[in-house]
């Protein structure tokens, strides 16, 4: 494996390109599998977590929103103020150059951490959502599935009082911070009468088991991974990354700020990610 080369952000562009140059030559030929983070989206307009300049958050843990009706008074009042602003949000240039890898057969797919669904929306065809997506919402108790859009309906219509301010703090899982949450009524499942929660991974909460299989699956079938827009410190990740590791596949990080995974990169490349993946892609496919 090569030495790790980091690109500091702010650096001349002929810098960067030289970094893209080595990361071409580290990828070309090989079948690339995709892991993407929320620096993937910031440029559609959701923050992410851990970013250059991100303000510190506390999203709520998988264990506070069962252990009370308040909490979950609290995570539903903030994600219905955020939903109408996040599901806006469309897919970046960053999202159509993996669509592009991947159209060209170049990439299998793309394994992401996100939750915005927007790889889907930006053509890619293989998508491995191992945090869920929050445009689907599941009942704990029964099972039972329902489109985030209906549930959006029925939380409107039984709290006409709470109004979306003109300018909101959208989180990475598209929630905001609301102080006064008494009267907000939750939503609950309609065939059973159990807890609705958005199918997405809380903090706190296992990845599932069928999910991680499916993205080692496509990790399995790769020559090769491209990361982009993660800090790997979500343990799904790095898991995901000691398995291109212990193959010894080249690895090729693109993100600005230090990951956990960049002494086992190949390339680092410290960078936006949109227009870095839109030159690896338009160099790759040609």
């Amino acid at each position: 494996m090569s030495s790790v080369q980091s690109i500091p952000s702010g650096l001349s562009s002929p810098v960067v390109e030289a970094a893209v140059a080595q990361a071409v030559d580290a990828l070309r030929g090989r079948r690339i599998a995709v892991l993407t983070g929320a620096g993937v989206s910031t440029d559609s307009g959701i923050p992410d977590y851990r970013g250059e300049g991100a303000p510190v958050r506390t999203p709520m843990t998988f264990q506070q929103f069962l252990s009370s009706a308040d909490y979950r008074k609290r995570y539903w009042a903030g994600s219905h103020l955020g939903w109408k602003t996040f599901v806006a949000a469309g897919p970046n240039a960053g999202h159509r150059a993996i669509a592009q890898l991947e159209s060209a057969g170049i990439a299998g797919g793309v394994i992401t951490q996100n939750v915005d669904g927007l790889h889907l929306q930006a053509g890619s065809q293989r998508v491995v959502d191992l945090h869920g997506s929050l445009d689907r919402v599941r009942c704990l108790t029964c099972g039972q599935y329902y489109a985030r859009d209906a549930v959006a309906e029925r939380l409107a219509a039984a709290n006409p009082w709470l109004e979306t301010p003109e300018a909101i703090e959208l989180s990475p899982d598209g929630d905001v911070q609301i102080a006064d949450v008494a009267s907000f009524v939750t939503p609950d499942c309609s065939v059973c009468g159990g807890i609705l929660k958005p199918d997405v991974v809380f903090f706190g909460e296992f990845v599932p088991r069928e999910k991680f299989d499916e993205a080692s699956a496509l990790m399995h079938r790769a020559d090769a991974l491209l990361v982009a827009g993660s800090s790997l410190v979500v343990n799904s990740g790095i898991r995901l990354l000691e398995q291109a590791h212990r193959r010894r596949l080249p690895v090729v990080i693109v993100n600005r700020g230090p990951t956990k995974g960049d002494a086992r990169a190949a390339v680092k490349i410290d960078a936006g990610t949109s227009e870095t993946l839109v030159a690896l892609a338009e160099r790759l496919r040609t």
